[in-house]
């Protein structure tokens, strides 16, 4: 077994009587990401929080392992992120304060000269003390991606990674899956055809 694996067994949901995800069975290694794909209503995101562990399936499992034990909830926390819409930032906070409280959540420890520093790899030079609800849609999406690798995941599930992003943010996202797939786990949900070119493996939802 890899350093890192997931594997989904046997994972179904319903919502009122009508089923979303049926029985999808997968086993991602360290150093693949896995594409999910589909229309829009075919269960992409339900999968995603299903396995950042926001949602319950109605049946089967998603288990996580890393030298080559099953991380139980506690431990996966701080070895899993998830950027998504879902993701929420405090709008009456500066960029600098949501990462100082979000750091803290996680028991990570920045000095203030760090995150400075780090912010500027993200596109966002000189932003650190502006409001984020002063921020556009892509500058948030930014933040988001700071705050998911504050701890520097084992397992990063995006939820659309490009959505919002202007060119240089596309760029960004591109490196940030490279190089997590060299050292972890990626899971991503598009519905953008070039980003499957990311996926070792590809997992096509239906309606």
């Amino acid at each position: 077994m890899s350093n890192a694996q997931i594997k989904i067994s046997g994972l179904s949901k319903s919502f009122d009587g009508r089923r979303v995800l049926s029985n999808i069975s997968q086993q991602i290694n360290e150093g693949e990401c896995l594409v999910i794909t589909g229309p829009n209503g075919s269960g992409k995101t339900t999968l995603l929080r299903i396995m950042a562990g926001l949602l319950r399936p109605g049946e089967g499992s998603v288990q996580y392992f890393l030298e080559d034990s099953i991380l139980e909830r506690e431990k996966l926390k701080g070895n899993l992120s998830l950027v998504s819409a879902d993701l929420a930032l405090y709008d009456e906070l500066t960029a600098l304060e949501n990462l100082h409280f979000l750091s803290r959540i996680q028991d990570c420890h920045f000095s203030e000269e760090e995150l400075v520093q780090r912010l500027s790899e993200f596109g966002l030079t000189e932003r650190g003390n502006d409001l984020v609800g002063s921020f556009s849609s892509g500058m948030k999406q930014r933040l988001k991606y700071f705050c998911a690798l504050l701890k520097e995941p084992k397992f990063l599930l995006l939820d659309e990674p490009t959505a919002n992003l202007d060119e240089e943010g596309v760029r960004l996202v591109d490196e940030i899956i490279r190089s997590q797939k060299r050292d972890g786990i990626v899971v991503l949900a598009t519905n953008e055809s070039s980003e499957l070119d990311y996926g070792e493996k590809v997992l096509q939802l239906g309606l």
